[in-house]
């Protein structure tokens, strides 16, 4: 096999890797809201539940959050990206995720002690809300920041910039949104969806799944 074979083999590899992230950003929200509904129906939930529901909170009844997101924190520890920046970067935030799963919210359904370690649910909450706010900090700098280098000029390369950066700022408009003295049903769930769908676009596009939008 010559070395082009080999670079252009681990290029799609990576392109393959960036979209496999993105779907499972862009699928999280809904699967967690769906296995949350149907549980529902055998197991119905007090209207606190719904009201302030989160795709955190759906940890406690159904798998989704689990599964997908410790499958996304996995492969962005393992992700290889250009340089010891993405590395670093996509490194840190796979652990801030496997910690959102690890150290669960507080809810209306949740215990006193609570995930693997059974801490009390206040001391797990805010390691929850940390890690949370700090896994999606670093996808928006990494789409802000490390998505836009290359030295690509190309009318694809500057459409695909104003992506990352809309993104990178969507993700934190979604975080912001979650302590704004603005009330509504289900504030916390809509806000964490808005803030996976930009995270979500980021990857897909970075990984040229719109081939519109290839350097190629």
């Amino acid at each position: 096999m010559t070395e082009i074979n080999e670079k252009e083999i681990e290029k799609t590899w990576l392109k393959r890797i960036r979209a496999f992230i993105g779907v499972l950003g862009m699928i999280l929200p809904w699967l967690a809201l769906l296995g949350a509904a149907l549980v529902n129906k055998t197991s119905h939930f007090p209207d606190e539940f719904w009201q302030n529901l989160s795709i955190s909170a759906t940890y406690y009844i159904t798998p989704p959050l689990v599964g997908v997101l410790t499958t996304a924190a996995i492969i962005l520890m393992c992700y290889k990206g250009y340089d010891w920046r993405d590395n670093l970067v996509t490194t840190v935030s796979g652990i801030f995720g496997t910690m959102i799963v690890l150290f669960p919210c507080k809810c209306a359904i949740s215990g006193e002690l609570v995930g693997y370690f059974q801490l009390p649910v206040n001391v797990s909450h805010t390691i929850h809300c940390v890690s949370a706010v700090a896994f999606f900090v670093l996808l928006s700098i990494n789409s802000m920041f490390l998505f836009t280098l290359g030295k690509s000029d190309t009318k694809n390369k500057k459409i695909k910039n104003i992506i990352f950066r809309v993104c990178a700022v969507g993700m934190i408009g979604g975080l912001v949104l979650i302590p704004l003295p603005i009330e509504f049903r289900s504030k916390i769930f809509i806000s964490e969806a808005i803030a996976l769908t930009f995270f979500a676009v980021s990857w897909l596009v970075k990984s040229e799944i719109f081939g519109f939008l290839s350097d190629d």
